[in-house]
């Protein structure tokens, strides 16, 4: 056989395969939101992904932030019966169980036989928003939309498809989904970008408001501080409770201590990657 007919056969075999793609129909959009719980919007192509296990946190372990918890809780029980709800901004500091307490509360509602779905939605992927807004809206479900780590740098526009979740425009926010964001910055935008833009700015003062209001549009606002050295070892110590480790606790502390001095911070994950190392040296499983 000829070079020209291994050729004709190439082409033909990429004209087959090039055939076959086209009338393969593309990821549904679509999931059984009836088998899972948990999902992660993905884009190009635009589809839910499902997440089979969530990793998350039992709402008991969190420590210090006890007034958050019981106003999120409420909020989104209520939201899950059917009834009024804000959307909720979390914001403060680093490590502290800002996107754990969500997915806790999460947990907590379906534990309690009530039907919500979580959808992650990255930062990055705010620009489909709406898309995704379209998806969920044609549901009987209703959905708790989760953003984590959201703020906006300089020349980003991704405010503006934001408003989408938390205004909507004409056709307004659905009423099955809810919006709960997390941001180390309470404005979700860095305080230089603010002067900055009052600075350079026409008529500063709405400059600035457009972005700046965006955090004004939360219904709840939830801060997050510093853990004191007390509840940074309760942390630790519930920790040791829920997976069953026993050890002196005296020695665990000036341990767990001098673990959170080397790492100049103390927070809840530094308390559960304290945990984590302790876990290791005792040959203690804690991935279950």
């Amino acid at each position: 056989m000829s070079e020209y007919d291994f050729k004709k056969i190439e082409i033909s075999l990429d004209q087959i395969v090039g055939a076959l793609e086209r009338l393969s129909p593309p990821p549904s959009q679509y999931p059984s939101f009836e088998n899972h719980d948990a999902f992660v919007w993905n884009t190009a192509p635009d589809h839910l992904k499902p997440v089979i296990q969530v990793s998350r946190v039992e709402l008991d372990l969190l420590v210090g932030i006890d007034r958050a918890r019981d106003i999120l809780l409420e909020n989104t029980l209520k939201f899950s019966e059917g009834l009024s709800a804000n959307n909720a901004l979390l914001w403060g500091a680093r490590g502290m169980g800002k996107s754990s307490l969500i997915k806790a509360v999460h947990q907590k509602i379906i534990d309690q036989g009530k039907s919500l779905k979580i959808v992650e939605l990255q930062r990055e992927d705010l620009a489909s928003v709406s898309r995704l807004l379209d998806i969920l809206r044609t549901s009987s479900q209703r959905f708790l939309l989760f953003c984590d780590d959201l703020s906006f740098s300089h020349d980003d526009q991704h405010y503006k498809s934001l408003k989408a979740v938390l205004d909507g425009g004409l056709e307004g926010r659905p009423e099955n989904v809810l919006f709960y964001a997390t941001s180390n910055r309470r404005h979700l935008m860095p305080r230089d970008m603010i002067e900055n833009e009052k600075s350079s700015s026409i008529n500063p003062s709405e400059a600035v408001e457009e972005k700046v209001s965006l955090s004004d549009r939360f219904g709840l606002w939830l801060g997050f501080h510093p853990c004191t050295q007390d509840e940074y070892l309760e942390m630790i110590a519930r920790y040791c409770k829920a997976y069953e480790l026993s050890l002196d606790f005296d020695f665990i502390k000036a341990q767990a201590i001098e673990w959170q001095a080397t790492r100049g911070a103390r927070s809840g994950r530094v308390a559960w990657q304290f945990f984590v190392n302790l876990a290791a040296k005792t040959n203690t499983n804690i991935d279950n």
